[in-house]
C-alpha cells in the first residue's frame, strides 16, 4: 500500500530501493533491470532526486549517478522509473534564456512550456541527410579568416592554457554569428565557475546578443554526472533549433576538457581501472559520442566552437589528442603571443584548418595566406639570430622579410566588441575580402613606410597613410 501511495504521488512506476550511497553514486536493488541511461527518480520532503543508470551489477542491482546533490539520500528510499532517459522541454522560447541540465531556468524567468520534450541521448542525424562542408564561415576576425578559416557546419577547437583568451574569442564568435549570419548560439558551460557564468551572461546582455543565445550551465560545484551530461543537453537544444526552427546554429562548449574530467570522475566512481595517464578507458568513446552529434543537415547547420584547456600547455596530452581527431580546424592560442601583446593570441604556425587547400579556397586567399605564413615562419627561424647578433646582421632580403612579418603580426591583432568596455577601443569586424587586400599590400611592400605601432590594433588599413 505504501508503494502504491508513492507511485500515485510521484507519477512513475516503482522499480526498487536504494541499498548503498557512495558520494554521487547510488546502488539500487531493482525488481527489474532498467536499461542503461534510463532516468530514475526518488523523492523526500518534496525534493526530487534524479539518477542516471550507468552499470548493471547483477540481475537485481544497478549503479547510477545522481544528477543532484547527494545530501539527503539514504538506504531504503523508494526509487521510481521515469520510463525514459533524461528529458528536457524544447520550445522557441528557449532563446535568451539561462538553463540547467534539466531545462529549468537559472535566470528567475518563467519555466519553458512543457509541451514538447526531447531526451538528451538522441541519435545523430542519418548519413543520407548530411550535407557537405566546404564553405568558409566568416567571423570578421582577421587572423582566423585568413589563416585558419572556420568550416561552415564543421568543428573548431580553441586550444590554450589558462588566461590566453579562449572565452573572449568565444564571445566574439557568438557576436559574429548573431550580427553577420543572423544565426543563434547555444552555449554549454561545462564545469564553469558561477562568477564566470555571471560575467558572461551580463556581457552578452551588454552587447545585445543574448536574445539570439541560449546558455546552459553545469557548474563546477555540481555532481560530476551534471558536468558529464550538460554538453548533451546543450546539443539537444542545438539539434532542436536546427531541425525545427531551421536556424544557423553556433554550438559553443567551454570547456571540453572539463567534460573529459567529469567523465574521468564518473569512471572512477563506477570502479573502472584508469587507462593511460590516469584517464578513463572509455575516453575516446565518450568524446566520439558527443562529437558525432555535431552535424549539419538539409534543415540547417550546426557549427561548433569548442574551448579546450591544454594541461601544462602539453599538446600531446591524451585528452587533447582525442578531441583533436574530430576537428576540422584547430586554433592554437599561445602564451608567448599573449606576452608580446598580440591579441587574439593565435599562433598561426601551429593553427590549422581543413579548408587551407588550393582546391577549396580561392586562388587569391590561398596565395596570400601562404605568403603570410612564409614570412612569419622565416621570422621565427631568424629570431634567435636577431636576439644574439641584432637585426643589423641580417641580409637585406631577410631584413625586409622580418620587417614585413613584424608588421603583419601586428596587423593581425584586433580590438573586440566583447572587450570594448575594458579597453576603451571599439570592436571591429573586418570582411575577409578586405583582409586579403591589406595582407597582399603588406607582402608587396605598400606599407613598408609605416611603423609597427601604426599597424597595431586596427581594423583594416583603409585610411592609414
Amino acid at each position: 500500500m505504501v508503494i502504491n501511495s508513492a507511485k500515485a504521488e510521484i507519477g512513475h512506476e516503482y522499480i526498487g530501493n536504494i541499498v548503498g550511497v557512495h558520494g554521487p553514486v547510488v546502488i539500487i536493488a531493482c525488481d527489474r533491470l532498467p536499461p542503461l541511461h534510463q532516468a530514475l527518480t526518488a523523492s523526500i520532503d518534496h525534493e526530487n532526486y534524479l539518477f542516471e543508470v550507468h552499470q548493471h551489477l547483477d540481475e537485481k542491482h544497478v549503479r547510477a549517478i545522481t544528477l543532484h546533490t547527494s545530501s539527503g539520500l539514504r538506504r531504503g528510499m523508494a526509487v521510481y522509473d521515469t520510463g525514459a532517459p533524461v528529458q528536457v522541454p524544447v520550445s522557441p522560447d528557449c532563446l535568451g534564456r539561462l538553463l540547467n541540465i534539466f531545462g529549468e531556468p537559472l535566470d528567475d524567468g518563467a519555466p519553458l512550456p512543457k509541451q514538447d520534450f526531447r531526451h538528451i541521448h538522441g541519435q545523430p542525424a542519418s548519413l543520407h541527410d548530411a550535407v557537405g562542408m566546404s564553405e568558409v564561415l566568416e567571423t570578421g576576425i582577421k587572423v582566423i579568416d585568413l589563416l585558419c578559416p572556420f568550416v561552415k557546419g564543421g568543428k573548431t577547437g580553441l586550444f590554450g592554457g589558462a588566461g590566453v583568451g579562449k572565452t573572449v574569442l568565444i564571445m566574439e564568435f557568438m557576436h559574429a554569428v548573431a550580427t553577420l549570419h543572423k544565426g543563434v548560439s547555444v552555449f554549454a558551460g561545462v564545469g564553469e565557475r558561477i562568477r564566470e557564468g555571471h560575467e558572461l551572461w551580463h556581457e552578452l546582455k551588454k552587447t545585445g546578443i543574448l536574445p539570439q543565445t541560449l546558455m546552459l550551465f553545469g557548474q563546477m560545484d555540481e555532481s560530476p554526472g551534471v558536468r558529464f551530461r550538460i554538453g548533451l543537453t546543450a546539443l539537444t537544444y542545438a539539434e532542436y533549433l536546427r531541425d525545427s526552427l531551421h536556424k544557423e546554429v553556433l554550438f559553443v562548449m567551454d570547456n571540453v576538457f572539463r567534460f573529459v574530467q567529469a567523465g574521468s570522475e564518473v569512471s572512477s566512481l563506477l570502479g573502472r581501472m584508469p587507462a593511460i595517464v590516469g584517464y578513463q578507458p572509455t575516453l575516446t568513446t565518450e568524446v566520439a559520442e558527443m562529437q558525432d552529434r555535431i552535424f549539419s543537415t538539409r534543415q540547417g547547420n550546426i557549427t561548433s566552437v569548442q574551448a579546450v584547456y591544454v594541461p601544462a600547455d602539453d599538446m600531446t596530452d591524451p585528452a587533447v589528442n582525442a578531441i583533436l581527431s574530430h576537428l576540422d580546424s584547430s586554433v592554437i592560442l599561445s602564451r608567448s603571443q599573449a606576452g608580446k601583446g598580440i591579441y587574439p593570441a593565435v599562433d598561426p604556425l601551429q593553427s590549422s584548418s581543413s579548408l587551407m587547400d588550393r582546391h577549396t579556397l580561392s586562388a587569391k586567399h590561398y596565395g596570400v595566406a601562404q605568403g603570410v605564413l612564409e614570412h612569419l615562419a622565416r621570422y621565427r627561424e631568424l629570431e634567435d639570430i636577431i636576439t644574439m647578433l641584432g637585426i643589423e646582421e641580417l641580409s637585406p632580403k631577410d631584413g625586409q622579410i622580418v620587417m614585413r612579418a613584424r608588421k603583419l603580426q601586428r596587423y593581425l591583432t584586433q580590438p573586440f566588441w566583447s572587450t570594448a568596455t575594458h579597453t576603451g577601443i571599439a570592436g571591429v569586424s573586418v570582411p575577409l575580402k578586405q583582409t586579403l587586400i591589406d595582407c597582399e599590400g603588406f607582402l608587396q611592400g605598400h606599407y613598408d613606410h609605416l611603423t609597427e605601432e601604426q599597424c597595431y590594433m586596427l581594423g583594416s588599413m583603409e585610411g592609414v597613410a
